[in-house]
């Protein structure tokens, strides 16, 4: 089946930011690119409130998603736009439409129906209940905020991309997770930078006094993980240049403050079937609320 790139399409500002960024990508992977617009019924005493009437109604079914294509058409004229209606719970819909695209793209706080902001939830449900990956992007995101400034120092969208970020769990490594993020700083000619964070052993941390040696020993321990991790994809990517940095403390930390130099950050969530339902994972929440670039989330197993 044909990929594309989707989008969700709500009509806030966070949306048409997360829309803009999916034409984007479509333009540079050329791949078509999908507008959903998701309809949530909303309860009976509701629908029928004066500001909830046919009209409204009609403008959120029909009028977003196709003025949002229209637009998109004639600013990204080699990018093939389609758009789709849907009905149900936004989460579940959108995780579901995701299964025949290349990626799912969402902005980063998004309006569920017309009852009311219901922040981050759409957004986290899909990201936590799709088998693909999935885009956050927030609502004042621009192309020229993806890029190096001019050598004015002014914004731009014409200069060299900034670096792809990817969070990298050396201990368990995932083949998916790596691709995506190589793949991006290819397609992007720009550098991958790989962030990984570390902490001593339990045993190591408490109870013990400073020891210099040991910390730089565990430091260059976790360095040569890192590299032993990197080493084949360096081969099969050689025209990426490859940025390792293996830093002690919190992941989470150190990739948001990655994300402030990025055009995008790549982040894992381990797939889980579990009855007790879907699990992000503390460093991806923390990446997904904290980021100020654009976060890709690939789910694997």
């Amino acid at each position: 089946m044909l990929r594309t790139i989707t989008v969700g399409l709500d009509g806030s500002r966070e949306s048409r930011a997360a829309a803009e960024w999916a034409a984007r990508e479509a333009e540079l992977r050329d791949l078509p690119l999908k507008i959903v617009h998701v309809w949530e019924p909303v309860p009976e005493p509701m629908a029928q409130a004066p500001l909830l009437g046919a009209e409204t109604q009609q403008h959120w079914t029909e009028r977003i998603p196709r003025e949002a294509a229209d637009g998109i058409a004639l600013r990204h004229p080699g990018v093939e736009v389609v758009s789709e209606q849907l009905s149900g719970h936004p989460g579940d819909a959108l995780a579901e439409v995701a299964k025949n695209s290349e990626l799912l793209v969402l902005g980063s706080r998004g309006l569920s129906g017309i009852g009311g902001f219901m922040v981050g939830s759409v957004g986290l449900s899909a990201v936590a209940h799709t088998d693909r990956p999935v885009v956050l992007v927030r609502a004042l995101e621009v192309a020229a905020d993806e890029h190096e400034p001019d050598p004015a120092g002014v914004p731009s969208a014409a200069t060299p991309f900034l670096p792809v970020v990817l969070g990298l769990d050396v201990e368990h490594p995932d083949d998916t997770l790596i691709e995506f993020a190589f793949a991006a700083a290819l397609l992007r000619e720009t550098s991958l930078r790989v962030v990984h964070g570390w902490n001593p052993p339990p045993y190591y941390a408490y109870g013990t006094p400073a020891n210099p040696a040991l910390h730089e020993a565990l430091a260059l321990g976790d360095a040569e993980a890192l590299a032993e991790v990197l080493r084949p994809w360096r081969q099969k990517y050689p025209d990426v240049d490859v940025v390792e940095v293996s830093r002690y403390g919190s992941a989470a930390v150190h990739l948001v403050e990655a994300a402030r130099e990025a055009s995008l950050v790549v982040v894992g969530r381990r797939i889980r079937r579990s009855p007790f339902g879907a699990h992000i994972g503390h460093v991806t929440h923390a990446v997904l609320h904290h980021s100020t670039a654009p976060v890709a989330v690939v789910p694997h197993s």
